[in-house]
């Protein structure tokens, strides 16, 4: 590790990668010291320090590539390049305005972790852990042990098909296409048609149903589906039987994943199947509690889903901003 003695700058700088990671320029607050692969300017008279760094969020820094391997940038040619500038005092309200923004995509994105740190933990603390029957933390007025179930036993399964891609006529039509990479979507990028749906093994789910993902990359990924719509092979709808609650058994599912794919899937290689995941054996307390736990998880996500929808519209709010206030 090097230490250093002098800083290299007494004012804030704009930084850019000079070999690798070319196009993700950096807001350097004095005093600081970068590495040999990062350039860094500070700005002249009548300009602002943080327009220059949003002009550099703008540039298109890999049409200026000089390398056939390791993307790289010169000096020479960041110097070069001709840009538009408007006077001091606009450039000021424009950087106000758009560090105001990444500030408040800042806040956004904080609440996001801190609300997917408070969820992990309620994971768990509120789910016993490997052959406990009492979880750490409980709701007032629940004492009863958990008792183990197979799935089983306390659900119905099934899964879908895919029409025949070769036939056009099962394809754009107005019935959301669910693939496994879409179980937590509220849309889908394929649509069938009700002839598709007829003359295929793909089945119907509905907004409420748990969605279990049992092939490839995203085998053990669950959620509850947010549309109605059609599920294809590589999905396994599940169905909790009355006196077992959906969104317990969704959280619960979440939270051993990593276990299930390593008992059932030798090296997390292979898929599951409606009968694997019929054998997984589920700890459950009473429905009440049941109701209490996957209710407070609900609270959780949805304002986790909440604050990225503003994080996503913050940040295409930026982009537009970006497109549409530099020449």
């Amino acid at each position: 590790m090097l230490s250093v003695n002098d800083k290299l700058s007494d004012t804030d700088a704009v930084g850019i990668g000079r070999k690798g990671t070319i196009d993700k320029p950096l807001y350097l607050k004095a005093p600081f010291w970068t590495v040999d692969t990062l350039f860094y300017c500070t700005s002249k008279e009548n300009s602002d320090v943080k327009f220059i760094y949003l002009l550099f969020q703008i540039i298109n820094w890999k049409r200026y590539d000089e390398s056939t391997g390791v993307p790289s940038l010169s000096k020479n040619t960041i110097s070069n390049i001709k840009t538009y500038v408007p006077k001091i005092k606009e450039q000021d309200y424009i950087s106000k305005l758009f560090f105001s923004l990444d500030n408040t995509l800042q806040l956004h994105e904080r609440k996001c972790e801190e609300l997917a740190l408070i969820k992990q933990a309620l994971l768990q603390k509120l789910f016993p852990k490997k052959d406990e029957v009492i979880p750490e933390v409980r709701y007032k007025s629940f004492s009863a042990a958990w008792e183990q179930r197979k799935l089983g036993g306390v659900a119905k399964f099934y899964s879908g098909g895919t029409p025949s891609v070769g036939v056009s006529d099962y394809y754009d039509g107005t019935i959301p296409f669910i693939r496994s990479a879409e179980i937590n979507s509220t849309s889908t990028e394929l649509y069938l048609s009700e002839l598709g749906l007829q003359n295929s093994s793909a089945k119907m789910v509905h907004r409420g149903d748990i969605l279990y993902a049992l092939y490839g990359a995203t085998s053990g990924e669950v959620g509850i589906s947010k549309i109605n719509g059609a599920i294809n092979q590589a999905i396994l709808a599940i169905i909790p039987h009355k006196g077992y609650n959906s969104e317990f058994l969704e959280q619960w599912l979440r939270k051993n994943k990593e276990a299930i794919i390593k008992t059932y899937l030798q090296g997390g290689q292979g898929n599951l199947s409606g009968a694997i995941v019929k054998q997984i054996k589920v700890s459950f307390p009473s429905f009440d509690e049941q109701q209490k736990i996957g209710k407070s998880f609900q609270k959780i996500d949805s304002l986790i889903t909440l604050h990225q929808r503003k994080l996503e519209k913050l940040k295409q709010l930026k982009k537009f901003l970006l497109q549409n206030m530099f020449i």
